[in-house]
């Protein structure tokens, strides 16, 4: 997983990019936690994630947000972070044209983020939120939700109630062609303690039935 350097923004940003063998391979972001709360893309979950997508054929990329380890200038609040996201989606896109969809995957505030970005990038064909912060950010700009995903939680989570997610979850099943796998991990709190294997099997499991159907569709084309 060679280190890279791209500009972002407001100065450089570190990253971790893994370039797929098979030439037209879909592409993959993945997001980390807040930055303030100690997130990096070294995190557990977003590492076990960014090696999901590894496996599954993708060209993937990890970075931190602005601030964090030798990415330049500092927090932002969310929109600087934004902002970063899509530099790395630019430079992935950049080295792959061609490429065989894009996939957004976050976990707590990347998973924020993350959903702010599909409604930004209409190329965006799936996505992934772990714990989405539901109970301190407003998701109400995913109206309407270009396309379905997976969300996943745990319902021991002591900073953004289970309950939080499923009004939202519920309220994004209502738009018309929209469907959330929602996936509730028993046990869990939110830095989903001795989880991270189960993380990466629902993540797993999900995108290869979504590139499975992709391709189905495809063939019958």
């Amino acid at each position: 997983m060679p280190e890279v350097m791209f500009a972002g923004p407001e100065g450089r940003l570190e990253g971790r990019y893994h370039h797929a063998k098979e030439r037209g391979a879909p592409l993959a972001l993945v997001l980390h936690p807040h930055p303030l709360h100690g997130g990096t893309m070294n995190n557990r979950i977003t590492y076990s994630m960014y090696q999901v997508f590894q496996r599954l054929g993708f060209s993937v990329m990890r970075f931190n947000f602005r601030g964090v380890g030798r990415s330049q200038s500092k927090f932002d609040g969310g929109m600087g972070e934004i902002n970063d996201a899509a530099a790395a989606l630019d430079w992935m896109q950049s080295l792959n044209p061609g490429h065989g969809g894009l996939w957004i995957s976050g976990y707590s505030f990347g998973a924020f983020v993350g959903m702010q970005l599909l409604m930004r990038r209409p190329e965006v064909s799936g996505w992934v939120s772990v714990a989405p912060p539901a109970a301190h950010y407003d998701f109400g700009f995913l109206a309407p939700c270009p396309c379905g995903g997976l969300m996943i939680h745990g319902d021991a989570d002591e900073l953004v109630p289970e309950n939080s997610v499923r009004k939202l979850v519920d309220k994004l099943n209502l738009q018309k062609g929209v469907a959330i796998d929602y996936r509730v991990f028993e046990g869990a709190d939110h830095v989903f303690a001795n989880h991270a294997e189960k993380i990466a099997t629902a993540v797993e499991g999900y995108v290869s039935q979504s590139l499975a159907r992709k391709q189905m569709a495809l063939a019958a084309d």
